[in-house]
C-alpha cells in the first residue's frame, strides 16, 4: 500500500472541523497540521484534533505536508492557492475554486509547471444518492436527458452564520456559494455546459443580522441574491436553475431531470445522501430504496435527522489518484468549468446577453460501490 500523504489545512473556520473530523474515515491521507492568519484559531483547532498549529509560512514549507487544503474565504482563494502551488505542494480547495476563469487558468499553468495536482470541492456528488442517479442515467433508465429544473432557495445566511458579511459581497451570493453543488452535480450527470443566460436581481439592498453574536448589525448587499438562469449543455439538454436568498418558503424539488423515457428526481446536492425517485413515462413516481453505497449511510446527526456526511472524500480520491497515476474526480478542469458557468450566469445577468463557455471538461468517473469502498480506511 502507498504511503499516506500528509495533509495540512490553511483556514481554521467553521468548515475546517468537518474536514478534520472526517479525514480519518479515508485511506491515503493523514491530517497533520493546520494554519490560520489568526494563530489563536489555529491553536484551538490543533488542540481539538491533535494536530500541529503552524503559521501559514511554516505550513507551506513543512516537509511532512504533501497536500494543503485551502479553507480560506473565497476572496482569498486565488492568492492562497498560488502560494501553495509555488511552494511545491498539491492543493485541494473549498468551493468556489476561484472567482474568475483568468485566475483558474493561471493556477492551471502553475500546477502543470510544477507537476502538481489541484482539486476542489464540492465532493457531495460522490455521495450515494447522486451516484445512484448517475448509475440510473448511465444505464439508460430514463433515456437521454433532454431537460431539467434545479431550485436552491431560502432567505439567506444572516439568520444563522456568525459572520455572514462575505456571503453578500463580490464572490458571494447564492450562485457562487451554492451553485458549485448544483453545477458540479449536473456536469457529472449530464456533462459540460455549452452556454448560459440569466436574469439577476438584488431585491434587498440591506440585510439585518439576526444571528449571534452580531444580531442587529446591518450588511450592505453588493451581489445578486436572486438568479434565474438557463443552462444549455453540450449534450443538447437544457436546464433551468433558480437560486435565491430572497424566498421564505417554496415547494420545488431540488433537482428534476427529464429524459426521453421518464423523470429522475435527485435530492439536494448540498448533501451526500437523500431520496432518489424515478418515474417511467407517465407511470407513478417510485421512491427508490437507499443504494448499497458506503457514502449513502448516515453517519452524523443533524437538525434534519441522521445525515450522510463524507466531507474529504474528494480529497482522499485525489490523494489515491496521485499514488495510482489516474485522474481524480474533483478535478481542476471540472472546477474551472463550473466557475465559468457560474461567472457566466452573473455576467449574463449584468449584460442581458447569452454567454458561451470557453472551457470544458470530462464527466468525472463514476464512483460506484466498489470504488467508494476502496477509498475508505479499513476499520
Amino acid at each position: 500500500m502507498a504511503r499516506k500523504l500528509g495533509v495540512g489545512v490553511i483556514g481554521c473556520g467553521n468548515i475546517s472541523a468537518a474536514y478534520m473530523r472526517h479525514a480519518p474515515l479515508f485511506r491515503g491521507i493523514e491530517m497533520r497540521a493546520c494554519a490560520d492568519i489568526d494563530m489563536k484559531a489555529a491553536k484551538a483547532r490543533a488542540k481539538e484534533f491533535s494536530l500541529r498549529a503552524e503559521t501559514v509560512a511554516e505550513i507551506l514549507v513543512d516537509p511532512a505536508i504533501d497536500i494543503i487544503v485551502n479553507l480560506t474565504i473565497p476572496a482569498a482563494h486565488y492568492l492562497v492557492l498560488k502560494a501553495i502551488l509555488d511552494a511545491g505542494k498539491h492543493v485541494y480547495s473549498e468551493k468556489p475554486f476561484v472567482l474568475s476563469v483568468k485566475e483558474g487558468l493561471d493556477l492551471k499553468r502553475r500546477a502543470e509547471k510544477h507537476g502538481l495536482r489541484v482539486g476542489s470541492a464540492p465532493d457531495t456528488f460522490l455521495g450515494g444518492a447522486h451516484q445512484l442517479a448517475r448509475h440510473l442515467i448511465d444505464e439508460g433508465k430514463v433515456g437521454r436527458i433532454t431537460s431539467g429544473t434545479c431550485h436552491v432557495m431560502s432567505h439567506g445566511m444572516e439568520h444563522w452564520h456568525p459572520n455572514p458579511d462575505f456571503f453578500f459581497k463580490a464572490g458571494g451570493g447564492p450562485i457562487l456559494d451554492l451553485g458549485p453543488y448544483y453545477i458540479s452535480n449536473l456536469v457529472q450527470l449530464i456533462g459540460p455546459v455549452k452556454g448560459v443566460a440569466a436574469l439577476t436581481a438584488i431585491p434587498a439592498r440591506e440585510r439585518i443580522i439576526t444571528s449571534k453574536p452580531r444580531a442587529g448589525q446591518k450588511i450592505t448587499v453588493e451581489t445578486p441574491t436572486t438568479i434565474h438562469a438557463l443552462l444549455e449543455f453540450k449534450s443538447g439538454a437544457v436546464v433551468t436553475f433558480n437560486a435565491s436568498w430572497d424566498v421564505w418558503l417554496h415547494n420545488h424539488a431540488p433537482m428534476e431531470l427529464y429524459g426521453e423515457e421518464g423523470t429522475l428526481y435527485v435530492p439536494d446536492p448540498n448533501f451526500f445522501g437523500g431520496q432518489v425517485a424515478i418515474s417511467k413515462r407517465d407511470k407513478p413516481v417510485k421512491k427508490l430504496p437507499r443504494w448499497d453505497h458506503p457514502f449513502a449511510v448516515p453517519n452524523q446527526d443533524s437538525p434534519r435527522g441522521p445525515l450522510a456526511n463524507y466531507r474529504a472524500a474528494g480529497l482522499a480520491d485525489m490523494a489515491l489518484a496521485i499514488a495510482e497515476g489516474r485522474p481524480h474526480r474533483c478535478s481542476m478542469e471540472a472546477a474551472l468549468h463550473a466557475i465559468e458557468v457560474m461567472t457566466g450566469i452573473l455576467k449574463s445577468g449584468e449584460t442581458g446577453k447569452f454567454v458561451p463557455m470557453q472551457t470544458t471538461c470530462e464527466r468525472p468517473a463514476a464512483l460506484d460501490i466498489k470504488a467508494a469502498k476502496g477509498l475508505l480506511a479499513k476499520r
